[in-house]
């Protein structure tokens, strides 16, 4: 069995989830630089230090506190293990241009615990201002995934399509499916490269950055038929961002241009909320 991340994402006030500012002025927003291609030592070691910073654990304790399930003081977040790197499906690999890899790096994800047990996964990507924490989403997805790829391919590349919120890992010309989104779009005994890059050629081919469909600005659309009417983000505020509901797991995301996360803002302006559903009997 397994488990998908279902919408329901939900952006959090500043002053709501970090109480009560002098100012009601968001949090300057982190500048996207791009993305290094491969997640290096030095760099997880950055992302670690940004997770375990005092202020973001801090905001951490606020996040496992705020619906009530445990006492600000009696949260106690931690971080643990190193942090990992979350891939998601490449618009270059999509458009076929030599050389392209399937996955493009996005950010580095740490995983935070709470005393209660609650988990968070930290999002830190390399802004202007250096490595950055610029999003939590509840649970453990990107963690779950990862371990479940190097079972299942040790050393392959784990990777997210987003637009349909399946998971897969891909390695010795194969991809194959993580999870049940996954198993759908290529079947329960995965499917070679070049027959993956067809598929998402033809899904997404017409909607890359620079599209005619990037120009018009549409934030999602990308579903295949079929796709469940709760993969849809509930309202956020008109001042947010589209690209933060488009965000939520689950949810129609367009393409970006480096890490798609920055568009969420900075750690203390949006959350993504992640509840999770059983799909299937599939084992």
């Amino acid at each position: 069995m397994t488990l998908r991340a279902s919408a329901a994402a939900a952006v959090l006030a500043a002053t709501a989830l970090l109480g009560p500012a002098p100012q009601a002025v968001a949090a300057p927003v982190p500048q996207p630089v791009p993305q290094p291609e491969a997640a290096t030592a030095e760099h997880r070691a950055a992302a670690g230090r940004a997770a375990g910073a005092p202020d973001t654990l801090a905001t951490l304790a606020r996040f496992f506190a705020r619906e009530g399930k445990v006492s600000l003081t009696a949260a106690q977040p931690r971080i643990e293990g190193e942090a990992v790197p979350v891939n998601h499906l490449s618009p270059d690999f999509v458009a076929g241009r030599p050389g392209a890899s399937v996955a493009r790096l996005e950010f580095l994800a740490s995983q935070a615990v709470s005393s209660d047990g609650q988990q968070a996964a930290l999002w830190t990507a390399r802004t202007e201002n250096g490595w950055q924490v610029v999003n939590i989403a509840t649970g453990d997805d990107e963690f779950r995934y990862a371990r479940l790829g190097a079972a299942k391919l040790p050393g392959g590349t784990v990777f997210r399509e987003p637009q349909i919120d399946a998971w897969y890992v891909a390695g010795g010309g194969r991809v194959l499916p993580l999870d049940e989104d996954g198993v759908r779009a290529v079947g329960g005994g995965g499917t070679t490269l070049g027959a993956y890059r067809a598929r998402v050629a033809e899904a997404y081919g017409d909607k890359l950055p620079g599209s005619a469909y990037a120009g018009r600005g549409a934030a999602g659309g990308y579903a295949e038929s079929g796709a469940d009417a709760d993969a849809v983000p509930d309202a956020v505020p008109d001042a947010v961002p589209d690209a933060v509901s488009a965000a939520s797991e689950g949810a129609q995301v367009p393409w970006t241009a480096g890490a798609g996360v920055l568009a969420l803002g900075a750690l203390a302006g949006a959350v993504v909320r992640r509840s999770r559903r059983r799909v299937g009997a599939r084992a």
